[in-house]
């Protein structure tokens, strides 16, 4: 998430315990027992049915038989990406790609315009997945969902020298109809040649983008209810666009999950705001790019981003569309001409991304998603139906996916989690039927003051605040063990964060409960978060027990921190592994049961590069072969264990490096480039090659590979 479109107001003043607080009791805990904790554990894990699962994920340093095969990278600031010895990387779709070939393609001072951008690769590259065209060559051909996270008006409109009225008055309609088509979701096939080439498949009939106009339909509880109608859906069943897709999921049956972060600031409203527009963080004269200024087209066509009410009834103005965006939306990437939906039963907020658990025949299927803003939640969502292999993915065959997407996205039950000081952890229900456990509400249902599912679901946040959520450090990505089902988050950073003496805005035991709509503001620190400004980020981990899926064990795997900054390196890290502020995260399976932990990095948010880590290196991506879980408190990457962990690639000046994946047979590995400053380099795919001069920079995919066709990473 750039800082550009990041906001940095909080919005939870609930009163629970921070995470920070909860990290602080569990790691001296945890070291109080060590004597006897293996006894303990032994019981925990029997108690939660998770003997299995945590044999599979023991492997020590003697014992691991997957070894990362290349030398950590030293720290790099240039206008290139950085590969180890072996390896090459090729910058692959960047924005303003066309979709459809000809001679009308991307040159250096094009000027863009709304037809081009509706069929070209959007800006601003993140989340994304590959989706096989056959099983055959699954690793060579294959189509690429992807996100356009947000846009650079300063490059997009370069030839005339930015944007026109950017900040006060009318902005033209064409200008704003661009940008909107930069937004979005980009569908193109890629194919791979026998040099190890990589090229998208220019006018294939699988090509598509979703932009922040396309019709979309709503399902789940809040489709036809009056919370979403408006002027152009007066019975509240769809809505124009899906907006500042961040990260992304996809599921067993072959669909595309993209999901809406940064999405409440290109609304506005005039005048007293409601309980779920004040949490989500709509606000001010003006949104983020001036949308609604715009002299309005048909229905609505830029007024829409005005959400304040201006007739008598919602069926005459737009004050519901902000309540159309803000969840889950499922795309099918094997059918252009399909409908896309908004997942409902999933939630709203920011969502952060979207990932599936371990896959069992004859068990409920299980989502993880988290809400990318400080002092907010993770959560999850449990399907009522359960998993059929044969609804399972069936390349080349036409079929309706999204039938079988409603069977298992619209009903089920949405959870959110709380981490106890002990190591364990529950998951509590967002659903009528949930009696809220403390505070003003204590034993009341939350039915009875959201009055119905949909309710609940446009206030998550809300209802997640009266359970007595654990408020994280601002929860990005996650991904699962699909042996263990263990998963993993990254917990970025959270500089709302005081020092051990300050004041802060919970009450210390959780009984507090703020009023609807507001926010939380600051947490203490603690034993496991020590600064009072959290720059540096840490990754949890987490097993669910098999018998009652609603508790779990956690841990901290690593904490983000630098070998010059002695005080606040909680797990050791030296010159070549040390990172901060943990985005991006793929789990890679592989053959033996083991795999690879691939973490991704984002310096750039909160106090942008002011850490010791950003002084020394660009964002980068760093693999390590995670262990077992400890019993003595520490974090499972530590001092001790250092081999693990290893720098693997390292992005050009400024740039995020996000989104991720390899392709089945794992000689390619796929990642994305966002707001790169000067990159890359003119008049070459080279990604490992230096710019000269300046160039407009472009938000590309680039695919690492190494030189003589082996596995990436070993």
């Amino acid at each position: 998430m750039s800082q550009e479109v990041e906001n940095h107001d909080n919005h939870n003043d609930s009163g629970n315990r921070p995470f920070s607080s909860v990290m602080a009791r569990y790691m001296s805990r945890r070291r109080m027992l060590k004597g006897s904790l293996g006894l303990a554990a032994a019981t925990l894990f029997t108690d939660f049915g998770l003997g299995a699962a945590i044999r599979q994920a023991s492997a020590t340093p003697s014992n691991r038989r997957l070894v990362l095969g290349f030398e950590s990278l030293p720290g790099s600031m240039t206008d290139a990406i950085v590969v180890p010895e072996g390896y090459t990387a090729q910058v692959l779709v960047p924005w303003g790609t066309s979709l459809e070939g000809g001679s009308n393609g991307w040159q250096q001072d094009i000027h863009m315009t709304p037809a081009f951008q509706a069929r070209a690769m959007g800006m601003h590259h993140d989340g994304m997945y590959h989706f096989p065209l056959d099983t055959q060559h699954a690793s060579r051909d294959f189509l690429l969902a992807i996100n356009h996270e947000y846009i650079d008006q300063t490059s997009l409109w370069a030839p005339q020298g930015g944007p026109t009225n950017s900040d006060e008055g009318a902005r033209p309609a064409d200008e704003v109809r661009t940008e909107i088509n930069a937004h979005g979701v980009a569908v193109v096939r890629l194919r791979r040649d026998d040099d190890g080439h990589w090229a998208p498949v220019a006018g294939d009939a699988h090509n598509r983008r979703i932009t922040s106009a396309t019709p979309i339909e709503l399902s789940g509880p809040v489709r036809g209810t009056p919370w979403v109608v408006t002027h152009w859906s007066p019975d509240g069943t769809r809505v124009r666009g899906t907006n500042n897709n961040c990260a992304c999921g996809h599921t067993p049956w072959g669909t595309y999950l993209t999901c809406e972060e940064n999405w409440p600031e290109v609304f506005t409203r005039q005048g007293e705001l409601t309980p779920d527009q004040a949490r989500l963080g709509i606000n001010g004269e003006r949104g983020r790019y001036g949308w609604e200024s715009a002299r309005d087209g048909e229905q609505g066509e830029f007024s829409r981003f005005d959400n304040t009410p201006r007739g008598d009834d919602p069926t005459k103005d737009y004050r519901n569309e902000a309540r159309g965006f803000g969840y889950i939306v499922e795309i099918d990437p094997y059918d252009a001409g399909s409908a896309i939906y908004k997942r409902t039963a999933l939630g709203r907020f920011r969502h952060e991304g979207c990932w599936p658990g371990r896959v069992v025949e004859g068990m409920p299927l299980t989502f993880y998603t988290g809400h990318d803003s400080r002092n907010e939640y993770i959560y999850k969502f449990v399907t009522k139906k359960h998993w059929q292999q044969s609804d399972a993915n069936r390349p080349g065959e036409a079929y309706d996916r999204q039938a079988i997407g409603a069977r298992y996205l619209d009903e089920g039950t949405l959870y959110v989690a709380r981490f106890d000081a002990d190591g364990t952890g529950e998951w509590l229900p967002l659903s009528v039927d949930a009696i809220i456990p403390r505070g003003e509400h204590k034993g009341r249902r939350l039915g009875e003051l959201f009055e119905d599912q949909a309710g609940i679901i446009i206030n998550t946040c809300d209802a997640a605040d009266l359970m007595g959520a654990t408020p994280m450090d601002r929860p990005e990505w996650g991904t699962v063990d699909p042996h263990s089902g263990m998963v993993y988050m990254t917990l970025t950073n959270n500089s709302k964060r005081t020092d051990e003496k300050s004041d802060a805005s919970f009450t210390g035991e959780g009984e507090g409960v703020s009023a609807m709509g507001s926010g939380y503001a600051t947490a203490p620190v603690n034993a496991a978060n020590p600064r009072a400004d959290n720059t540096y980020g840490h990754i949890l981990r987490w097993q669910e027990s098999n018998d009652d899926p609603t508790r779990m064990r956690w841990e901290p795997f690593v904490f983000g921190g630098s070998a010059s900054d002695a005080d606040n390196n909680l797990s050791g890290l030296t010159d070549v592994n040390a990172f901060a502020s943990p985005d991006g995260l793929w789990f890679d399976d592989r053959d033996n049961g083991e795999g690879i932990l691939w973490i991704e990095t984002d310096n750039g948010l909160d106090k942008g590069r002011e850490n010791a880590v950003a002084e020394m290196t660009n964002d980068q991506v760093l693999a390590v072969v995670p262990g077992a879980m400890r019993d003595d408190g520490q974090p499972a990457i530590n001092a001790q264990n250092q081999a693990q962990l290893k720098r693997f690639a390292i992005g050009p000046n400024e740039a995020e490096v996000t989104g991720i994946f390899a392709t089945p047979d794992r000689t390619a590995l796929f990642i994305n480039i966002q707001h790169p400053v000067n990159w890359p380099a003119a008049n070459t795919e080279d990604a490992t090659q230096v710019t000269q001069g300046r160039v407009r920079p472009r938000s590309s995919t680039v695919v690492i590979q190494k030189r003589d066709g082996g596995q990436v990473g070993v």
